[in-house]
């Protein structure tokens, strides 16, 4: 997984100057699926829906650090009845349910408490790559690859913040990654010893750790996600006539969704819509996409010489994408396709998925959809009860018979932003909806007008048709859909189907009777 990578900044997905020819290799080996979309486009509620396979009102993570209560079962949960090991080498952005946990008697220092503090996942390198000096020093907590740069010689307490993630100015001063104005610089530290790198060198590691037992290595790169600052060579690799052309309209201010327009308004935004932003973050940002698909082919030959390429099943993907510029936006948030699309591609290297080599999927597809997918590839029942995606290896056996939906779903609270308190909206209403089906869009706003867009005539979502009286039959339609997709979340989480619907079955037999005359 790579954090905040758009969909379409992907050579095989239509980039036409980016290169990235390992991804390019592993779609053309395996499944494309060019409709998939995230349950939130943000970190963590994004990251907990894939963990889960759950919607994030569902399990509770509505925004970065909020805790994924103690009951919900990940990954690790699914896959270890095979005795799999499940671990991750980068970020997560999940929280430890600390409260939870003290309520049990739990805590980290049991082998039971740490898995259940980190998601379900063993912290075999757990980092979420967003360490500036001032939150560092405060978590008085030394950082693995901080202590790694240290014995390469890099010196400071916090070598991530002032080499890999700083430029040096003329007279030597640091010029930081934070500051957009850096990003087409070079970082202060060699390639070799950049996050990349490293996270990829202990990939590798686990994997010859692990040796002959199965696994699940969630390898999550920390980048192209900001501070958007690459290392030589790749900060300069992409000059201007490799970007393609932002997508934005001034029709987008006129009388916009007061929501929308409030984030336009938001800083990020305002400073990506400046003249220069956008020019000077695209080259750090697609280098460092580069950077990543370079060091995945390194991965890719590791397996290979280890002889484990083909028994590894390889899913490549992105936690959300990133407006760069696009709609008058900065960062991610809400719902155009450039924020809530994602890369999807799926490497099975088993003899069942042959027929499906090197396709491009057009299913739509939901991040919950994993989980599921997982599961069934182990040989493992999918617990429908629980699990609100469903699995992909009928399209990566190709024996799929009729559509796996009609539309997808994501949501978002933006409860914490100062767009929340500037619109006067209490916290527990500040929700968002969207419904995407191949030909529209839908945003419920709860408490303003929805957005509507029609992707078939304005594919880049710049008529918002959300007030049109035309399109009241649509826009009915849209929210009946909505409705389904919220009064349908799985929250019988405790008991199987199976067992439920037996629950009945021996009353009469424990002298349970009800209403016998």
């Amino acid at each position: 997984m790579t954090d905040q990578l758009r969909w379409d900044y992907l050579s095989c997905n239509g980039h036409p100057s980016l290169k990235t020819p390992n991804i390019d290799k592993l779609a053309k080996s395996g499944v494309n699926f060019k409709n998939a979309f995230v349950q939130s486009p943000m970190c963590g509620p994004s990251r907990a829906c894939f963990y889960t396979g759950r919607t994030i009102f569902s399990n509770g993570v509505t925004w970065n650090r909020v805790p994924l209560p103690i009951g919900e079962l990940t990954i690790d949960d699914y896959l270890k009845p095979k005795g799999i090991r499940t671990a991750v080498v980068g970020k997560t952005h999940m929280e430890a349910d600390v409260e939870g946990m003290h309520r049990l008697g739990l805590n980290k220092g049991t082998e039971i408490g740490m898995i259940i503090s980190e998601p379900g996942f063993e912290p075999y390198e757990k980092d979420d790559g967003l360490h500036p000096t001032p939150g560092y020093l405060h978590k008085n907590e030394a950082l693995n690859y901080n202590k790694w740069l240290n014995s390469l010689g890099y010196e400071g307490v916090n070598p991530w913040n002032d080499y890999a993630n700083s430029a040096e100015g003329a007279n030597g001063e640091l010029l930081s990654g934070w500051s957009l104005r850096n990003s087409d610089l070079p970082a202060r530290i060699k390639e070799e010893h950049s996050e990349t790198p490293y996270m990829t060198m202990r990939a590798k590691e686990f994997i010859k750790e692990t040796g002959d037992k199965p696994w699940c290595l969630h390898l999550s790169f920390i980048k192209p996600h900001w501070p958007y600052m690459a290392p030589a060579p790749y900060h300069n690799m992409y000059g201007k006539e490799s970007f393609i052309p932002v997508s934005r309209n001034n029709s987008e201010k006129e009388n916009p969704n007061p929501v929308f327009k409030m984030f336009m308004e938001e800083q990020v935004g305002l400073t990506f819509s400046q003249q220069g932003t956008r020019e000077t973050v695209l080259p750090g940002y697609m280098g460092l996409i580069t950077q990543i698909d370079d060091h995945l082919g390194d991965l890719f030959d590791f397996l290979e010489k280890e002889g484990k390429k083909d028994e590894t099943m390889i899913v490549f993907t992105s936690d959300h994408g990133d407006y760069l510029g696009d709609h008058w936006m900065g960062e991610k948030e809400l719902f155009h396709d450039v924020s809530v699309k994602i890369p999807l591609i799926i490497f099975d290297p088993r003899k069942e998925a042959d027929q499906s080599r090197g396709t491009e999927c057009n299913e739509l597809v939901e991040a919950i959809d994993l989980l599921p997918t997982f599961i069934e590839a182990n040989d493992l029942k999918v617990p429908n009860a629980r699990l609100e995606g469903k699995s992909l290896m009928p399209i990566i056996n190709n024996s799929q018979t009729k559509p796996l939906r009609d539309y997808v779903f994501s949501e978002f609270d933006y409860g914490i932003y100062q767009v929340r308190e500037k619109l006067k909206v209490n916290i527990n209403d500040a929700k968002i909806f969207m419904i995407r089906d191949k030909n529209w869009k839908f945003v419920y706003y709860k408490g303003f007008d929805p957005q509507l867009f029609d992707l078939q005539n304005d594919p880049e979502e710049f008529l918002d048709l959300g007030k049109s009286q035309k399109h009241k039959g649509i826009i009915e339609g849209m929210k009946e859909k909505l409705f389904q997709r919220l009064i349908n979340r799985r929250n019988r989480i405790s008991i199987s189907d199976e067992a439920y619907s037996i629950m009945r079955d021996d009353e009469n037999e424990k002298g349970i009777i009800i209403g016998e005359w």
